[in-house]
């Protein structure tokens, strides 16, 4: 596995975590995680673009080894988010990157191409989820999110996160426990319980309507590739449909056996990303 990097900045008024993979001196691609999870899981995407791309993957906010906030409902919101990628780019110099989004993330993609980093944002991925996120599939994100379970031990986390994110699909044996282990902190009495702020569920409550964005989608001028589980609950076959139908030069691509959201660690959907920031 490529070896990563671990940097912390000042970003925003945050301490913002990101990790990054490869050389400065290949094209950039930002890379950026869902709603509760770290920047860890993309390492076996970066494994695989490492000799060919500078990846960057931050923490967001709230998550991981990032800043959490004090005031949740006016910073755990996409136009937050896409004031830390900006800066973040440019502290790192970065004129002009692909996004490849997980989830969240590729929402946040939307809402950045679409606005914020129109100019900036060469080529994005959007790992399954639209420009709508339908009510049924954001309240079972919100019931688990919003109430982060407490173990005794980590083994034990780690079996509740191999429960919860059984529709990713394949994921091997090795990437499980490093999931696990960036997705844990100890309490105070020593118990173990997952990695992120629980108040970042109010972005699907109190940020009404943070996660519509057919405006934005419509308004992205880059190549856009939509990766699809063929289970999925977030991104359903209607609404990909209709997302190639608003862009017409966007690529689909369905990923058997697995719903939301594939995982980015197997060739089958390693392969058609690598494909589309080579094109």
């Amino acid at each position: 596995m490529v070896t990563a990097t671990s940097e912390y900045i000042n970003c925003a008024g945050f301490e913002l975590h990101y990790v990054t993979w490869g050389r400065p001196d290949k094209p950039p691609v930002i890379l950026w995680h869902g709603l509760a999870r770290t920047c860890q899981d993309f390492a076996p995407l970066a494994a695989a673009l490492a000799d060919d791309y500078w990846l960057i993957a931050p923490d967001t906010i709230g998550r991981g080894l990032s800043e959490w906030s004090r005031t949740p409902d006016a910073d755990y919101n996409f136009a937050r988010y896409g004031e830390i990628a900006a800066g973040l780019m440019d502290h790192l110099g970065v004129r002009s990157a692909s996004w490849v989004g997980t989830s969240m993330g590729a929402s946040l993609g939307i809402f950045a191409a679409g606005g914020l980093l129109a100019d900036r944002i060469n080529r994005l991925v959007l790992n399954d989820i639209g420009p709508e996120l339908p009510a049924a599939a954001a309240e079972r994100i919100a019931t688990y999110v919003g109430a982060p379970p407490v173990f005794q031990r980590a083994t034990e986390l780690e079996a509740y996160l191999r429960e919860i994110y059984t529709p990713f699909g394949f994921i091997p044996e090795l990437q499980w426990r490093r999931m696990m282990e960036s997705s844990f902190r100890r309490l105070p009495d020593g118990q173990v319980t997952a990695h992120y702020d629980p108040a970042i569920v109010r972005q699907l409550q109190a940020t009404s309507g943070d996660f519509t964005r057919w405006v934005e989608y419509d308004q992205i001028s880059c190549p856009i590739l939509i990766l699809r589980g063929a289970t999925s609950d977030l991104l359903s076959t209607q609404m990909a449909a209709e997302m190639c139908r608003r862009q017409p030069a966007a690529q689909l691509i369905e990923i058997a056996d697995c719903g939301h959201a594939p995982a980015l660690t197997v060739a089958s959907q390693i392969d058609p990303i690598a494909d589309f920031l080579a094109a």
